[in-house]
């Protein structure tokens, strides 16, 4: 069930994220789907790093899900 919360919380990690650094390359669809990578790579990372990962539908899954996206979207921009 951890990989589909980790979906689920990347759309709505995308949206949020493309609401905050809205950019005109990919649109919205773009921003969702890094939005999905960067919620993947931020709930890695908060597990292993803080002990903090997407575990349910709560505040600190979305937080750790919304920033996992703004890492990915700011590095696929650098690219």
């Amino acid at each position: 069930m951890t990989i589909i919360y980790w979906i689920i919380f990347g759309l709505i990690a995308g949206s949020i994220a493309n609401f905050i650094s809205p950019s005109s390359k990919g649109g919205i669809l773009g921003s969702i789907i890094l939005g999905i990578v960067g919620a993947v790579v931020g709930g890695y990372l908060g597990q292993l790093l803080f002990g903090v990962g997407i575990s349910g539908f709560n505040v600190v899954s979305m937080v750790v899900a919304v920033i996992g996206a703004l890492i990915v979207l700011f590095v696929s921009r650098r690219i």
